[in-house]
């Protein structure tokens, strides 16, 4: 199963009550040059519907298990697919909610028409949140319109749309699915874009479950080094022809840990269906 956002948005979220949720992981070398696992967090994306519930309440909860991050998505951006509710909140708001009850949020998803509409304001909301990271989610180039030259053509507006965030203090990002993974002849369109995005200023956020097609991140963190900044984690069966929890599926974990040094991703996250989160949430706690 790929858990992306159009596949939660046909499904709707899970309850949270009956699980508990992990997500992204802060990798940091220690002075020995050993790796250690710093922090726990979530991607809203799969809790939206409780966020929207009770915000403070929610984050309260994932920080009384360890969490330490959230991952948010733009309520403004992402209005239409269940963040409206937490439109009613200035950045400062929110981000005094998040960090009262026990997390912090350094990276957000944005879409393509608010940071060509409202790129000013976002820039401001994310300040305001303390961001570092502003992720595109997608280009959402329609099917009939996905060619090599229209993903470059969208990869060099990015481009330029980065050049503003880079002189406001913020790092863009490019989150892939698995549409990115498709050939159009004999080019791969995530290459594509790998040639076309400026490496200082768009980073890519990898997104693991394109395992089940056949592609390693750690192939491409180390093929590519320091063009990532974070990466979303999930796990495969071949067995069983599902996701499932971390460590629990064909990723070697120790060989990406290792990788995404090279890679130079700072933040690790979380996103498949959350059934999944308690039992990954207590593999990564033993990395």
């Amino acid at each position: 199963m790929k858990a992306t956002r159009r596949n939660f948005i046909k499904k709707g979220s899970y309850a949270l009550g009956s699980v508990a949720l992990l997500s992204p992981v802060t990798f940091a070398m220690n002075c020995a040059g050993g790796k250690t696992l710093k922090s726990f967090g979530f991607q809203a994306w799969t809790i939206r519907e409780e966020l929207n519930r009770d915000v403070a309440g929610t984050c309260k909860m994932m920080a009384g298990l360890g969490y330490k991050e959230i991952e948010m998505c733009s309520p403004l951006g992402y209005s239409d697919a269940g963040f409206e509710p937490l439109n009613k909140y200035s950045g400062t708001e929110l981000r005094k909610i998040i960090e009262d009850n026990g997390l912090r949020c350094t990276s957000s998803h944005f879409n393509l028409g608010e940071l060509r509409d409202s790129l000013d304001n976002r820039i401001e909301w994310a300040h305001q949140m303390g961001m570092k990271q502003m992720i595109l989610s997608s280009f959402w180039l329609a099917k009939e319109e996905q060619t090599v030259a229209n993903y470059r053509k969208s990869a060099v507006e990015l481009n330029t749309i980065a050049e503003k965030t880079k002189e406001a203090g913020l790092q863009m990002g490019f989150h892939n699915h698995h549409m990115e993974f498709e050939k159009r002849g004999d080019q791969l369109i995530y290459d594509a874009l790998l040639e076309e995005f400026d490496p200082d200023l768009v980073k890519m956020q990898f997104q693991v479950a394109v395992v089940n097609i056949g592609y390693k991140a750690a192939d491409y963190f180390r093929k590519h080094p320091g063009r990532f900044i974070s990466a979303h984690l999930s796990d495969w069966s071949k067995e069983k022809d599902s996701q499932v929890p971390i460590g629990q599926g064909v990723v070697d974990w120790k060989d990406f840990f290792e990788a995404a040094k090279m890679g130079g991703v700072k933040n690790f996250y979380v996103e498949m269906a959350p059934e999944t989160f308690k039992d990954s949430a207590e593999f990564l706690s033993r990395l």
